[in-house]
């Protein structure tokens, strides 16, 4: 069997180190992977080319298959975010993102075991804003109903498919009625289509404080754009923090697969980054792929060294390298 294709993002800061990591991982459970590395963000205009080089979305869409590094976004200026940006050109409408608690991280809660899933297209960061004078701006929330159903269809198959037995639908239609009230009849009329599966709604912010209170209430979180990005990084938190939470970005025909952290310029090249989020996203890319053996391994290896503690990263109080953590993770691989 030849090997899948994929393209590699590297990114940006600390992004090569720990892509390169869940390489190394990832052939190291026996996957062959034919890697296609493609440059974006800040890396790719050192270099003097785009943020987004044109055929960085032409090179995805014809392997279907991504893993991607973080990607550094200004703040306030400059080019507009990439990641955003690949979304919507790839239509990769569903931001999925497992948030688990894993063993022998120190946080208040033990048991989390989440979906965050996440409409990706629409909302607010559709970034159209306009200035009407010198000291306003104006910006558009645009939500659809074939955009909110196919979200909404998403969450309840996933939910049906990984046996999970409730969807909670998160808005904020009780002030904006007519955009998230959309969002929340389709969610209702969706429901509808899965008998078997729970069906409620919470206004966004009762839902961050539910989560702060008892995460373990909560099975699927089925999320508009924005809502859904401040609660993955609230439900991070609730884990041991971003460097721990695997994501993917889904569409038809396309998958890119990313952690939700940041880019750490502070610690690039210190070879001390945690690879947790994007060896975690390897895995995931691997039952993608059909290779739920590997990627077992690959989890229970990781589960391992963290449930250990003698090889972490400074950032999970040890003093390991970005090196010896994933070599840990590949040598415990070996002797499954």
């Amino acid at each position: 069997m030849s090997p899948a294709a994929a393209v590699l993002i590297p990114g940006d800061g600390i992004g090569p180190e720990v892509t390169g990591a869940a390489q190394r991982v990832i052939a190291a459970a026996g996957v062959e992977i034919d890697w296609q590395v493609i440059q974006a963000g800040q890396a790719a205009l050192a270099s003097g080319g785009a943020a987004l080089p044109p055929e960085l979305p032409a090179a995805v869409r014809e392997a279907g298959l991504a893993l991607k590094g973080p990607l550094t976004t200004p703040v306030g200026s400059g080019f507009t975010s990439v990641n955003v940006r690949l979304r919507r050109e790839l239509d990769l409408f569903a931001n999925l993102r497992p948030v688990r608690s894993l063993p022998g991280i120190r946080s208040r809660w033990q048991d989390v075991d989440l979906v965050i899933i996440r409409e990706n297209t629409e909302g607010l960061y559709i970034g159209e804003e306009t200035w009407e004078d010198q000291d306003t701006v104006s910006a558009v929330k645009r939500v659809t109903r074939k955009g909110s159903r196919r979200i909404a269809q998403f969450a309840f198959q996933y939910a049906r498919e990984h046996g999970r037995k409730s969807v909670t639908a998160v808005h904020k239609a009780n002030i904006l009625k007519a955009s998230d009230g959309l969002f929340l009849d389709t969610a209702r009329e969706t429901a509808r289509d899965f008998p078997d599966i729970s069906f409620r709604d919470r206004i966004v912010d009762a839902l961050c404080l539910d989560l702060t209170l008892n995460p373990r209430g909560h099975e699927v979180l089925l999320c508009p754009n924005l809502y859904g990005d401040i609660i993955s990084d609230l439900a991070a938190g609730l884990v041991g923090g971003l460097g721990l939470v695997p994501g993917a970005n889904l569409g038809d025909g396309c998958a890119v697969f990313e952690g939700v952290h940041g880019s750490a310029p502070d610690i690039a090249g210190q070879g001390t980054a945690n690879p947790a989020a994007l060896i975690l996203a390897g895995a995931l890319m691997l039952q993608h792929l059909g290779e739920h053996q590997a990627a077992r391994r690959i989890e229970t290896a990781l589960n391992w060294i963290l449930e250990n503690g003698a090889v972490l990263t400074p950032d999970l109080g040890g003093t390991a390298s970005t090196r010896e953590f994933t070599g840990a993770v590949i040598k415990h691989l070996d002797t499954r």
